[in-house]
């Protein structure tokens, strides 16, 4: 019987993390530039509360890192947190690009022989 790990992976907690549509905003706002909490929570009208709990989540999975200068807290995206998911995502889209290839190969194969009435 094969025995699996309970803890979850890096690759686990990245995915989780971009499950939600309003982390994948909040990095899609943070490519810009740093922000605030104040200046994320804004166009998500959420409280500071609310957005931070999601930053929690980003921050845990490695996609942001927050700062701390006296009371102001700039978050801002690590872009090297995506490179596992981007890996694990490029192997799965190199397969399907070459079964799609395939199949285009035999649709075409499929047609050429449709339209010969000889065959």
């Amino acid at each position: 019987m094969v025995k699996y790990d309970t803890q979850p992976d890096h690759l686990s907690s990245t995915f989780s993390a971009l499950a939600d549509p309003t982390r994948r905003e909040i990095l899609l706002y943070l490519v810009s530039g740093e922000a605030t909490v104040k200046e994320l929570a804004e166009p998500f009208n959420m409280s500071l509360p609310g957005i931070s709990k999601h930053l929690k989540v980003l921050e845990k999975a490695g996609l942001i890192e927050r700062g701390k200068e006296a009371q102001w807290r700039p978050c801002k995206i690590r872009p090297e947190g995506l490179k596992e998911a981007s890996g694990w995502l490029d192997h799965y889209r190199h397969f399907w690009e070459e079964s799609l290839d395939r199949l285009d190969a035999y649709l075409m194969e499929l047609q050429g022989k449709k339209k010969d009435p000889k065959k």
